[in-house]
């Protein structure tokens, strides 16, 4: 059966090893103006296996068990990781691959879609910190000529989707998956789907998710750096942490490394673990692992490893989604807030592409949680498990 985007994933596309880390290679096929000339990375050797621990039957261990056998995803992996110093716990259930009956990888690779967005951010975010960037400043100032209105848009408004931009992967809708999923597309193309529509609302005036805001913030990067944006999330962000299994893949790279889950769509299941992710680009190519992503949200929000105390509360100041997202849902910079049953909130994004679902964050005491599930939702009430499990993880 072929795959069409799901809804889901249209409207959200949405929206831990601390050694020394491999930065991702910068697309060769658009090379920026004036930067030097990049050598392609050596492919890192196969990562060994983390051996599948021994199932505690908590109640996290509960809600993947559930997410396999009612909600009838593939695999399901998890990490969770203690506040503090505390260890890291790996959760599983499911099977990795439909077709051998192999097991769910312990903390494999995933595409992480929209969880992109919040390395973006903090890119942008770096370069408000060093004068190179005004939040309140209309991309008109960055891209001449590029947006249309863009001299009413600011880059807050981008940031946050207050833009009225129109969402480019709404209009994909009707495409078929499995024919343009090896399709390599530039991000002068994903705009243009974007600007043959109206906006959406004047600038400001409303909230609607939008990608191709987080594709404008990606050429703003690139025009002010001289660099990829591939390359500035490298430098800026996945190699000070040590992220070895965090990636913005090469240009038509359509490969994820092991270990991985395989990725499905439609009923019956659709294998599209191998796809061009370009269609996303800045708003959501990344691939990570569990452990990978709760290091990073750790550092971001608890650590303050990455962002200085007014660049963080300026990412951290919300407005209302109107539950467009999932319920409670609040909005920052490339960034989400998340009540919990419990009390309080946690902080993180997730991210849906054609294959697999992320969820998670963490809360102010340090204690992340990452959920990834290996095909896109059919339907809300599926959506909303996922992001149950993860509560449940985060109260537990």
């Amino acid at each position: 059966m072929r795959a069409r985007i799901p809804a889901a994933v249209i409207v959200l596309l949405t929206g831990v090893s601390l050694t020394a880390s491999v930065p991702p290679a910068g697309s060769a096929e658009r090379p920026v103006a004036g930067a030097a000339p990049t050598v392609a990375e050596p492919r890192p050797e196969p990562r060994p296996e983390i051996p599948a621990p021994a199932v505690p039957m908590d109640a996290f261990q509960q809600s993947l068990n559930g997410l396999v056998t009612a909600d009838r995803f593939p695999g399901a992996i998890a990490a969770v990781q203690e506040p503090g110093d505390g260890g890291v716990r790996d959760y599983t259930a499911g099977v990795g691959d439909l077709a051998t009956g192999a097991p769910a990888p312990v903390n494999g690779y995933v595409r992480i879609g929209s969880n992109t967005k919040s390395f973006v951010a903090v890119v942008v975010l770096q370069l408000v910190a060093e004068g190179r960037v005004e939040l309140h400043r209309s991309i008109q100032t960055y891209l001449p000529g590029l947006v249309p209105r863009g001299k009413d848009i600011s880059v807050r408004q981008l940031l946050q989707h207050t833009s009225g931009l129109p969402n480019y992967t709404e209009h994909m809708e009707d495409e078929d998956f499995d024919e343009r999923r090896h399709v390599y597309r530039t991000p002068e193309e994903l705009l243009k789907i974007a600007f043959a529509q109206g906006q959406v609302f004047p600038p400001g005036a409303g909230w609607q998710y939008s990608n191709t805001g987080y594709v404008v913030l990606g050429l703003m990067i690139e025009r002010l750096t001289g660099h990829p944006v591939a390359e500035e999330i490298g430098t800026r962000v996945i190699t000070p942490l040590g992220l070895r299994e965090t990636y913005f893949p090469a240009a038509r790279d359509e490969s994820i490394r092991a270990p991985h889950p395989r990725g499905y769509e439609d009923d019956p299941r659709d294998d599209v673990t191998e796809s061009d992710p370009s269609w996303a680009w800045a708003a959501g190519q990344m691939i990570a692992t569990p452990r990978d992503l709760n290091t990073f949200f750790r550092a971001l929000l608890v650590e303050g490893r990455l962002l200085g105390p007014v660049e963080l509360a300026e990412m951290r100041t919300t407005v209302d989604t109107y539950d467009q997202m999932w319920p409670g849902v609040r909005y920052g910079l490339g960034l989400t807030s998340t009540p919990l049953s419990c009390g309080g909130v946690y902080w993180g994004h997730g991210g849906d592409v054609p294959g697999f679902e992320t969820r998670g964050g963490v809360r102010d005491d340090g204690r992340a949680v990452q959920v990834a599930v290996t095909a896109g939702p059919d339907g809300r009430a599926q959506h909303l498990h996922v992001v149950a499990a993860v509560d449940r993880a985060m109260c537990g």
